[in-house]
């Protein structure tokens, strides 16, 4: 399938079935639920919350008590403000920085930005098992590299969303560079 080149996208309004296989109508107890309240969210509040709002709303009606933040360190003051607003709505906050650990990358010969000094390396693994054995029940992500962030999805047992993709280059804001037209024309130039 190759969904992104249809010229007609039918299966939006029309019903129109392309993909015969596995889909939502196949969902256990706990899915299902999940896609319900995504879907009420969805159409009660389409263009009327924020991100972090639609997240405190759907824990809610998940009835989720325990929120775990996996974060960059690089992004810390923007973990300690979500971390406080999710406790104002009255969750349970756990958080892992990416540097758990303080592992050196020289222990897991993995170059360093900069050979001679310490540097720890990020710890996805470490954050994910440290909000496992909290049992949160929601993991939102702020600012993992990619790869890190992978990683951290892998091993956690808990659903997790991403609430702030790191993009150093656009103020963490990676849809900038396809509205861009200088991004993309850069992203699209032939080398």
């Amino acid at each position: 399938m190759k969904c992104h080149k249809c010229k007609n996208p039918q299966c939006y309004r029309e019903g129109k079935v392309c993909y015969p296989g596995e889909s939502v109508k196949n969902l256990n107890a706990e899915e299902k639920k999940l896609l319900k309240v995504a879907c009420d969210i969805e159409r009660e509040f389409y263009g009327k919350l924020t991100r972090v709002e639609e997240i405190i709303e759907f824990a809610k009606r998940m009835g989720l008590k325990k929120i775990g933040i996996a974060f960059c360190i690089g992004l810390f003051e923007e973990a300690k403000m979500v971390a406080e607003i999710f406790e104002n709505a009255g969750f349970e906050v756990y958080s892992a920085v990416c540097k758990v650990g303080a592992v050196d990358k020289s222990e897991i010969g993995v170059k360093k930005m900069k050979p001679g000094e310490k540097e720890a390396v990020c710890n996805p693994i470490a954050q994910a098992e440290i909000l496992n054995k909290k049992g949160t029940e929601l993991n939102v992500i702020i600012g993992l590299c990619v790869g890190h962030d992978i990683l951290f999805q892998k091993h956690s047992k808990a659903p997790v969303t991403t609430l702030i993709v790191k993009d150093r280059v656009l103020a963490h804001n990676p849809a900038g560079a396809v509205y861009s037209r200088y991004y993309k024309r850069k992203l699209l130039s032939t080398k």
